[in-house]
């Protein structure tokens, strides 16, 4: 086979330039190469290996991952913070993919929400454990016993069992030459393949390359993201973290989100604001809030796995080209949370589109672009709902309102979860943003939202506790 001329110099915009014709479909023999082993490229292959066996259609499957998710570290990491939604691990058991004991490691049954205000427990609304904590890849530095499966691996090996083929290294090597992509390692013989699928993440470099090929790609927006990894052991962690997943509001400057999510024997620390820098990572550690949620006298140990990724927080404007498409981080991700879900979702979406539809751009306007416009016009929303929570985090009043609320309805003072479940989908990432907006909008919960706000001001200026019973609920709660 013939390899592309890499130096090749390509001319005109990307609208002018045919790359292939428009009826092209994958069939026997065809060949597909897939930029990333991770849960998209891993999925994808899976979703496309098993439709492609299941219409009688031969295909050949290549999936070129540069890390080794057996290893210790972050050589076998993808950084990420490790928690898969409920809504997730349902619709992936749907798809005979069953997450076992060996890669959860440990079931989340509950949330606790930490302010200076207070602290509540939100229990599971089905009080089951659903929602997985669990490592992408072998384990973070410093690990000692193998006890858990990677996330990553166990995903990837799925797809081996369907028939693709693992090769191991970067595909930097990429071109567009005569309507084919070409891919290939550094200092191999590029292939050409029927159809490219890009799986890969925001944080590499292979995506500059992508953008200057003339299809029209354009990188995601990206925001700042810090996550580390200490070690506990697992005793430690079930005594004062328990299977608790810790959220935190606090009003620091620059910080918008942040959990600590117990695992095995490590708990990890997600922080997600503007400029994360050590100095808010300290900051943050040295709050009152998150001090009482740890062992006494604890400090942040040296040598600590830590990374600072960025996170996809705006699609990309053209997901897909003649034989190419983007999937997971790469074209739409869920903004903030779910990202593997999202990666779930634009993975099944364009295998179908490539098996039963055809692997041209008009095959993937039509029939995987909706998915993506789905994520991206709920993304709309979930800004919005954000916006709305760091001004909650700006204004104490407002906190006292949260926690009172939802303190009364885990006590059962309240016959509805108006705000326990709202906080709950927006934490799990088990719902889509549209559907926790309108549950904010409903007449009851803004009625009781702002009854609670009320009743906390009142009661400190009349110099009584925050936290003292209120007065009945108003008449449009108790519907």
């Amino acid at each position: 086979m013939n390899s592309p001329n890499f130096n090749k110099a390509f001319s005109g915009s990307p609208e002018s330039v045919s790359l292939s014709s428009s009826e092209a479909r994958l069939e026997d023999g065809s060949r597909v190469a897939v930029l990333g082993g991770g849960p998209a490229g891993s999925l994808f292959s899976y979703f496309l290996l098993d439709m492609a066996g299941r219409s009688g259609l031969d295909i050949q499957v290549d999936i070129f991952e540069r890390k080794n998710f057996n290893t210790f570290g972050p050589a076998g990491c993808n950084m990420c913070g490790g928690i898969i939604s409920e809504s997730l691990v349902q619709a992936l058991a749907t798809e005979g993919i069953n997450l076992p004991p060996t890669v959860v490691e440990r079931g989340i049954d509950s949330y606790v929400l930490h302010m200076d205000v207070g602290s509540v427990r939100i229990e599971t609304p089905l009080h089951e454990k659903r929602i997985a904590s669990l490592h992408r890849g072998a384990g973070p530095r410093g690990t000692v016993d193998r006890k858990w499966e990677s996330f990553d691996k166990y995903l990837l090996d799925k797809a081996v069992d369907k028939g693709a083929r693992v090769i191991q290294g970067r595909g930097d090597q990429i071109a567009i030459q005569e309507g084919f992509p070409y891919v290939g390692l550094v200092g191999e013989q590029p292939q050409r393949y029927d159809l490219l699928a890009v799986a890969i993440g925001v944080n590499t470099g292979t995506l500059k390359i992508i953008e200057k090929l003339p299809i029209g790609y354009t990188i995601p927006k990206t925001s700042g993201t810090y996550i580390c990894e200490f070690y506990m052991g697992a005793e430690t962690i079930e005594k004062y973290l328990g299977s608790s997943m810790h959220v935190f509001l606090l009003n620091l400057p620059r910080l918008e989100f942040a959990a600590l999510i117990p695992k095995g024997d490590f708990a990890s620390f997600c922080l997600l604001g503007h400029n994360v820098d050590d100095a808010l990572v300290q900051a943050f550690l040295n709050s009152p809030e998150v001090k009482q949620v740890l062992p006494p006298g604890w400090t942040r140990p040296d040598g600590h796995c830590h990374c600072s990724p960025r996170i996809n927080v705006g699609a990309s404007t053209k997901p897909y080209a003649d034989r190419v498409v983007f999937i997971g981080d790469s074209g739409a991700s869920r903004l903030y949370k779910d990202g593997i879900g999202a990666a779930y979702r634009t993975a099944k979406a364009a295998a179908t589109t490539a098996v039963f539809h055809g692997v041209a751009d008009r095959d993937f306007r039509k029939h995987f672009r909706p998915a993506c416009k789905r994520i991206e016009q709920d993304n709309a929303l979930g800004k919005l709902i954000f916006l709305v929570t760091r001004e909650i985090q700006r204004r104490r009043m407002e906190r006292r309102g949260v926690l009172r609320m939802v303190s009364k309805e885990q006590d059962r003072v309240l016959p509805h979860f108006r705000m326990s479940t709202v906080l709950w989908d927006t934490f799990t990432g088990s719902a889509p943003y549209r559907n926790i907006l309108l549950r904010t909008l409903h007449p009851s919960f803004l009625s009781r939202f702002g009854w609670e706000i009320g009743a906390g001001l009142l009661r400190r200026s009349n110099g009584a506790r925050a936290d003292q019973p209120s007065p009945p609920a108003p008449a449009s709660d108790q519907t």
